[in-house]
């Protein structure tokens, strides 16, 4: 089958080199000719593991190709998928739509056969409608039929959440359309169940609903974590419990610094101002929204607090910066909040991270950068832990407290059991557990 990806971002590049992977042939388009260069050099734009190696497997197959036209790459193709951005508007919150839109109108004026156009970008409900008027307005001949696909990939196991999701959604209405979309995802011998044939608005609604709804366990597991911080209880023990529970489960029950990234952040407010414009209040969605937005805002003055009521002239160690493990992601992400205020309050920021200070220079520039952890620790008042890589997990402990001043480590990602960090020599705070 013959495919075209619009977008080279995380999504596209990701979804375009898997279903490559899986035998057809995909052309990734970007307008961005230097990222497409570097792409044919096998220059990865992004950190997510094993995606180097799977678009080196594919292109060298021939299978994975990448341009910079439109045009020529959805002439003759079977489908068409937008992954373009669609990030929160400024101004409003609404997702912004105008790539969406603009490469709707591209691929209208140059298909020349039945194509299917397939949306992999997150969009509100009502998008899909949106596209078949422009493909209308644009080439009133063009036979094409629009249906939604929604992504579900986490950042730092999209490959294999590709290739063995646990659903497929598909929002079509149009037979040949569900024809065609079912023989792409052939290859992944889904059982029957896995692969869900709604109706388009349906699908659309089925990715803010799933993203709402993890950023409310989120903000709760959270919340419940500063109870047990108050009374004395274990929040560890309480996820647990709680998670057994199959009408519940233990995914996204693991407090933090609050949820980050490119999906949750925008998605629940997108879906919250859907909902508005359509006169419906989501009084949850809202609270997990504002829940999260004041956790962050909250980090620096729990970390001003364990130091004693002052930052100022001290030194603090970060270590991560990305929004979450195994991924170079800083959209959203709690160090985008915390380190701006722990420099705000007075403090000399080190910070380190396996894999995203190159994406955070620039949006944090007030912070040096070291090479490794213990550069970041080496002199330091206080260590906050705020991204949960396995590298930081294992970590000498017994060096890290002989290279820092003070023996303080906040951890905002509970890494470590608090009586091991006692016995160690460390003043040690985390999340909803009891000291030891």
């Amino acid at each position: 089958m013959r495919i075209a990806m619009i977008g080279t971002g995380y999504v596209g590049l990701v979804s375009g080199a898997s279903f490559a992977d899986f035998g057809h042939e995909v052309t990734c388009v970007d307008q961005d000719a230097t990222k497409i260069a570097a792409l044919g050099r096998g220059q990865i734009p992004i950190f997510e593991p094993g995606l180097a190696e799977l678009v080196a497997r594919t292109t060298g197959s021939g299978r994975l190709k990448f341009a910079t036209a439109i045009a020529p790459a959805v002439a003759d193709v079977e489908i068409v998928f937008i992954a373009v951005g669609t990030p929160s508007r400024r101004g409003d919150g609404h997702a912004d739509l105008s790539y969406v839109e603009a490469a709707a109108r591209e691929i209208a004026r140059a298909v020349r056969r039945f194509t299917v156009i397939a949306t992999k970008s997150t969009v509100p409900v009502g998008t899909g409608d949106n596209i078949e008027k422009i493909v209308r307005d644009t080439a009133p001949n063009a036979e094409c039929a629009v249906v939604s696909n929604p992504e579900f990939l986490r950042e730092g196991a999209a490959i294999e959440d590709f290739r063995k999701p646990h659903r497929v959604v598909i929002g079509a209405d149009d037979g040949r359309a569900r024809d065609v979309m079912a023989a792409a995802y052939a290859p992944l011998k889904l059982p029957a169940a896995s692969l869900l044939f709604v109706s388009r608005r349906t699908a659309e609604l089925v990715k803010y609903a799933a993203n709402a709804f993890l950023a409310t366990k989120v903000g709760f597991i959270n919340e419940i974590a500063d109870l047990c911080g108050v009374v004395g209880a274990d929040v560890e023990e309480v996820a647990r419990g709680i998670g057994l529970d199959p009408r519940i489960g233990a995914k996204f029950l693991q407090p933090g610094p609050g949820y980050g990234g490119s999906c949750l952040p925008k998605d629940a407010v997108a879906l919250r101002k859907t909902a508005e414009a359509a006169g419906v209040n989501l009084s949850i969605v809202s609270a997990a929204v504002d829940s999260n937005a004041a956790r962050k805002r909250a980090l620096a003055g729990k970390v001003e607090a364990a130091a004693g009521g002052s930052l100022k002239g001290k030194r603090v160690a970060v270590l991560g910066l990305s929004f979450k493990a195994n991924t170079d992601d800083m959209r959203e992400s709690p160090a985008l909040v915390l380190v701006p205020a722990l420099v705000a309050a007075g403090a000399a920021v080190r910070a380190h991270d396996p894999a995203a200070m190159a994406a955070a220079k620039s949006l944090l520039p007030d912070i040096d950068y070291t090479a490794d952890p213990y550069a970041a620790a080496e002199g330091a008042d206080a260590l906050v832990i705020l991204t949960e890589w396995d590298a930081y997990r294992e970590l000498d402990l017994a060096r890290l407290r002989q290279l820092m001043k003070e023996p303080l480590v906040v951890d905002f990602r509970n890494l470590f059991p608090p009586r091991a960090m006692a016995e160690r020599g460390f003043r040690y705070v985390s999340l909803g557990r009891p000291a030891a």
